[in-house]
């Protein structure tokens, strides 16, 4: 990081830099002392947050500001950064990497019109394309779909600085430290990255901004998780996103000073949206070094530059530019000594691949079969250890052919009790669980049950109230708040009631009478067609007001009207 002070100064400065050296350092071997440890593995990186008790521990560190994240202030290592800015500058477009560089300004609504506008559409679906289009302009989500999403990293340069102004920022950042009650390796992790190795630094407790801007000025990276949490707009935008993608659409934002890097080389498990906000940031992005590698269901440990060959796609991104790499592309990124960078990334699709809906597939499918075919019960060969396994695998023995095509025979059974809907429906219920809670419009809201009057007179109750009727028009309130699933039953999972809070709360469901699912079925499929009450498809009239009454009550519902009150 560079700092510039008059010669007058600069003794003065030195003897202060050196007594705060010491006072860290101090407190950094008292920590120590201590054995305090941390929720938050070396090798986590810019991923979507994972629960708590999955977290690898490590020992706590502070950063001693003499030796991490502040490099050396002179002109060599400059003119060394200087020339790795042209060089990334020059050949930003490489093997199997997409770019959009033409020189040219591109130049597009700001997303506070963006957001306004997403109000008049109806359809939610259409919303989050609208959205997603602005997000990735000038490529079209068609384009980006059909040769860019999970094949190569792709370049979105802008030569526009304001073209995601309003989405977040330092001054965001630090009115979430002052207002809001951010922790340290909950909300917060504060690291470092120098001579190949990556160090996190998250003392206890609440993350003061007196603490945390300090940390910042002696060369340390902060990330916040989730920023959605604490940002309305962020909330607002990943909202829209989630049902674009049919999986959870999560975020980080990441601040580095000037002149440092934060994280080490390594691949996340998610589809990545690197949006730069602010400042500039070298980055790095490597081809997955083997096939094995390609699209992981996990992210990986951290790397060495020795580790990861040449990188295939190099550039500095400068606030309005994205940049966007699927999982399994190994990535690292620096600030220049001239700027500090402020991204964030935007991220989707984990643990959302085949081999995730087969791994609940195959155990209900096995356990179909069992029930349902003699063959699967049948018992082994009294003498199939004498002839399978590893120590037999070279032996030439017919029962050895017969063992395996009997194996196989049974497993292509399996694909005959299936139950894919079923699977399908729990991917559902866990993408509804994971989802954030809508953000209404100020419309949606007054059609709402979040807007519906109650008054207060006296000390009591007011007698005014609102009530659905036969010819009220309902429609669901997005394309994606709620789905039917069997369990014992039928159960309707929804996630009107969710937090902003990753996993704060178990699964939102409500029982369904087998009489109603029909109704239900209507108006999921006729969404976002607005329906009389009236229409809905039960036995006796009681029945859809009650039904019509309960969703509504629950937030599943919006009127095409303003409900008038009732004396």
């Amino acid at each position: 990081m560079s700092t510039h002070y008059s010669d007058l100064g600069k003794k003065e400065q030195e003897l202060k830099n050196c007594k705060h050296g010491m006072i860290r350092q101090s407190k950094k071997n008292k920590m120590l002392k201590k054995k305090r440890r941390i929720s938050r593995s070396d090798g986590e990186a810019e991923t979507m947050t994972n629960p708590p008790s999955k977290r690898q521990n490590r020992e706590l560190s502070f950063p001693d500001c003499n030796s991490i994240g502040k490099k050396a202030k002179n002109s060599n290592k400059k003119a060394k950064k200087s020339k790795t800015e042209k060089k990334a500058e020059q050949g930003e477009s490489r093997k199997m990497a997409d770019t959009q560089h033409n020189g040219k300004q591109h130049i597009g609504p700001p997303l506070i019109t963006i957001l306004q506008d997403l109000g008049k559409i109806q359809n939610s679906k259409t919303r989050a394309f609208t959205l997603f289009e602005w997000l990735i302009s000038p490529v079209t989500p068609a384009d980006f779909f059909r040769d860019i999403w999970e094949k190569k990293p792709a370049l979105i340069k802008r030569h526009n600085t304001s073209y995601y102004e309003g989405l977040f920022s330092t001054a965001e950042f630090d009115r979430i430290l002052r207002e809001d009650n951010v922790k340290f390796g909950v909300n917060l992790d504060v690291t470092s990255y120098s001579d190949g190795s990556r160090e996190t630094h998250n003392p206890p407790g609440r993350a003061l901004p007196l603490v945390v801007w300090d940390y910042f000025k002696n060369g340390c990276s902060l990330r916040l998780l989730n920023p959605q949490t604490f940002s309305h707009t962020v909330w607002n935008v990943l909202s829209v996103l989630q049902e674009l993608f049919g999986s959870m659409v999560g975020a980080n934002t990441y601040l580095t000073p000037a002149d440092t890097q934060g994280f080490a080389p390594h691949y996340d498990d998610i589809e990545a949206f690197v949006v730069q906000l602010e400042g500039k940031k070298h980055w790095r992005v490597y081809a997955p070094r083997r096939n094995g590698e390609i699209l992981p269901q996990f992210s990986s440990v951290n790397f060495k530059d020795g580790d990861i060959g040449e990188p295939i796609l190099e550039t500095v991104l400068e606030a309005g530019d994205l940049l966007y790499f699927p999982r399994g592309f190994i990535h690292q990124g620096d600030c220049l000594p001239d700027a500090h960078s402020l991204h964030i990334t935007i991220s989707s699709y984990q643990r959302n691949s085949w081999a995730d809906l087969l791994e609940k597939i195959l155990p209900a499918a096995l356990q179909v079969a069992v029930e349902e075919d003699m063959e699967f019960r049948k018992g082994l060969p009294l003498d199939y250890l004498e002839f399978m396994g590893l120590q037999n695998s070279e032996m030439e023995d017919s029962r050895r052919s017969t063992f395996i095509e009997k194996a196989q025979t049974l497993i292509k059974k399996l694909a005959d009790y299936a139950p894919v809907d079923s699977a399908v429906d729990q991917k559902g219920k866990q993408f509804l669980h994971d989802c954030l809670p809508p953000v209404l419009t100020p419309a949606e809201k007054a059609h709402t049950v979040y807007g519906a009057p109650v008054t207060w007179e006296n000390g009591r109750v007011g007698d005014d109230t609102i009530q659905l009727e036969m010819d009220t028009k309902i429609r669901l309130l997005r394309g994606g708040i709620a789905r039917l699933c069997s369990e014992e039953g039928c159960l309707l999972y929804y996630s009107s009631d969710n937090s902003r809070i990753y996993h704060k709360e178990e699964p939102k469901f409500m029982e369904i009478d087998a009489e109603h699912v029909e109704a239900i079925e209507y108006l999921i499929h006729l969404y976002p067609k607005y329906v009389s009450v009236g229409s809905l498809p039960c036995d006796r009239e009681d029945d859809k007001v009650t039904l019509a009454s309960i969703l509504f009550e629950k937030g599943l519902l919006v009127t095409k009207e303003q409900l008038a009150l009732l004396r």
